[in-house]
């Protein structure tokens, strides 16, 4: 995970206080199991970008003509790539 447990606990009070400011929200629950919950979102979605992460490398890696990172073409292509398995996994529009 590329984010301490700390810091999502953190973001996770920052969401909620977001929430309720802009009143997006209305909390009906403990507070606590509120940021609970978005807490397990988040640290959900920092799993799925791993996966995603790591699906996209190896892509990269299996090409023939090796393709060097942090090269303007390694980027376009990762991007791509990542962009794609986004939307097969239902994280974004195609």
């Amino acid at each position: 995970m590329m984010l301490t447990d700390d810091k999502i606990l953190h973001l996770s009070h920052v969401i909620l206080k977001g929430l309720i400011g802009k009143k997006l929200i209305e909390v009906i629950e403990e507070e606590g199991k509120v940021r609970a919950e978005i807490k397990r979102a988040v640290i959900s979605e920092l799993k799925i970008g791993e996966e995603i992460d790591s699906v996209v490398r190896r892509k990269l890696q299996s090409f023939s003509r090796k393709i060097v990172e942090g090269s303007s073409e390694w980027e376009i292509l990762y991007k791509k790539f990542f962009r794609e398995e986004e939307v097969k996994r239902g994280r974004a529009s195609g």
